[in-house]
């Protein structure tokens, strides 16, 4: 989904959710009143015209059923994804934390300030960007000042040597989850997805419209598979995002870190 559709998660979910019902449920009962009268026209005289509106049904039904299946584990997955992302990044950066902790100080002090403050930016500043979309740039610059201050420490023993080793081998793998974690951000279904799935819905309503039944009936169970498929595509729409709608990904482990950080 494109950015500019981001104001749609400004919308709390319960309401996003009966939002996405009210319209799919709208758009049948206002097609079966005026369009449905046209569509008829085509299998009014075919005889036994419900069963093979069944049968046809049945069959497309099987394969959008099939998709949207697909989708949403497909979704489902980007959320789940990210959000390993942000919990290894924590815990490199927590291991990290831990490596210049032991570092002599004043290197040590100056290494976990940064940390901390690193870990600050992402909560307060990194997070808010991520959840509209923007691939923050700032803790980059925060990163290579924690570079360059690690780099100005000359180990003096064979024990230090191998502190600084393993803590430089820390902060590549602490990077390699931080650009994980970014290009997450961007991480959502492509386009081509969303218009099968939207065109799909539409094909399924169309058929339903063409049933032979009376209009009460048809206002009952159309409007149940409409609300139906409106909830399908509020998941959907909820999951596409990692770091927005109810369903997404929290700073809750760099909360934990940070708050860890500060009692030392």
């Amino acid at each position: 989904m494109d950015t500019d559709f981001f104001w749609i998660y400004d919308i709390p979910p319960a309401k996003l959710a009966l939002l996405s019902i009210a319209v799919f449920v709208g758009f049948y009962w206002l097609g079966l009143i005026f369009i449905r009268p046209i569509l008829r026209q085509f299998v009014k005289n075919t005889p036994a015209a419900n069963d093979i509106v069944g049968y046809i049904l049945s069959c497309f039904c099987v394969f959008y059923g099939l998709l949207l299946g697909l989708i949403a584990v497909t979704a489902y997955q980007n959320v789940s994804e990210a959000g390993s992302n942000v919990t290894r990044e924590a815990a490199a950066l927590s291991a990290l934390y831990e490596d210049v902790s032991r570092y002599p100080e004043p290197h040590g002090q100056n290494l976990r300030w940064l940390l901390r403050d690193y870990t600050r930016y992402v909560i307060k500043y990194a997070w808010p960007l991520q959840q509209r979309g923007i691939i923050p740039e700032e803790g980059t610059i925060r990163a290579e000042a924690f570079n360059d201050r690690l780099l100005d420490f000359e180990p003096r023993t064979p024990a230090q040597e191998i502190l600084h080793a393993e803590a430089l081998r820390q902060f590549n793998h602490f990077l390699e989850c931080r650009r994980m974690r970014l290009f997450s951000v961007k991480s959502a279904l492509p386009g081509s997805m969303w218009y099968v799935m939207i065109l799909g819905s539409i094909l399924t309503i169309v058929m339903c419209w063409m049933f032979d039944m009376k209009f009460i009936a048809h206002l009952a169970l159309g409007g149940i598979l409409a609300s139906y498929l409106g909830t399908m595509m509020y998941l959907i729409i909820d999951m596409n995002q990692p770091f927005r709608g109810d369903v997404s990904i929290t700073p809750e482990a760099f909360e934990t870190l940070y708050r860890r950080m500060n009692e030392d």
